[in-house]
């Protein structure tokens, strides 16, 4: 299926600062991003020389979390913040176990958007489709999904590595809350995020550098990251350092276990 709002032929990328998702891409070890973000990705690796292994780490958690997910008879992905595509994707881990899973991306990057064509690669039995939209409009997001996914059903919202980038100014906690509230019973919320609690001196002059450059950093601590999950039930084994969570679903990440990785994933189901 392709996507309804995948056009590319007028995709416009601001190359004259960085992007999170082309940073992330560079620690991956991608080629979709460009000089100012190698450029702030190197300082970030002067203060914390680690971050591509969480970038990993990360990864890995989304793949346990999908196939848990999936082994558990969830059908329906909403992930909010893809990034750019790295294979396995969300939709091949889900459509692996579940030929019949139906997946719907969402992001706000022009050059997600450009790369949305590796985004619908889904099986014949599955769909996958990909929505152009930021976390900031629910209701935008809510109704683009609905086309593609049946809200009578479960779905797992994923929000992997995204609401660290959003403040509380920009009322993430009311956000998530927000998509949640439009879940029937039986849904789940996936979610990873960055913290402070562990590498607080490196975290604060990480976050200001990002500042500096225009993106914001909202590291939040294992109680804030809880709050996100007020109202619902946690998978055991509730809140993790994010390698943690169900490490048996997937392979290690090489230097995961050097040092805490300073990140918390949780799954959660809506009663």
């Amino acid at each position: 299926m392709t996507g309804q709002n995948a056009d590319t032929n007028a995709v416009e990328i601001d190359t004259s600062k960085p992007h999170p998702a082309r940073m992330y891409d560079w620690y991956l070890g991608g080629k979709d991003n460009y000089p100012v973000d190698e450029e702030m990705g190197r300082q970030m690796l002067a203060l914390e020389p680690r971050v591509p292994v969480m970038a990993r780490v990360n990864r890995a958690f989304m793949h346990r979390a999908t196939r848990w997910l999936a082994h558990h008879g969830v059908r329906q992905f909403l992930d909010i913040g893809t990034g750019i595509p790295t294979e396995p994707n969300l939709h091949q881990v889900a459509q692996e176990i579940a030929p019949d899973a139906r997946v719907v991306y969402c992001d706000n990057d022009p050059i997600v958007l450009a790369h949305a064509a590796a985004l619908l690669r889904s099986t014949p039995e599955g769909v996958t489709e990909y929505l152009q939209a930021d976390v900031r409009e629910p209701g935008a997001i809510i109704e683009g999904a609905r086309r593609i996914l049946d809200f009578d059903r479960p779905v797992a919202l994923s929000l992997i590595a995204l609401l660290h980038f959003v403040s509380d100014e920009d009322g993430a906690h009311d956000l998530v809350a927000r998509l949640v509230a439009e879940l029937p019973s039986g849904s789940y919320l996936v979610m990873s995020h960055a913290t402070a609690d562990f590498t607080p001196e490196e975290s604060a002059a990480a976050t200001e550098k990002l500042r500096a450059a225009g993106i914001t950093l909202a590291l939040r601590s294992r109680a804030d990251f809880t709050r996100f999950f007020d109202g619902l039930e946690l998978v055991d084994p509730g809140v993790a350092v994010v390698h943690q969570w169900h490490p048996e679903l997937g392979e290690p990440v090489p230097g995961q276990d050097d040092g805490v990785i300073p990140g918390y994933g949780a799954v959660a189901r809506k009663p």
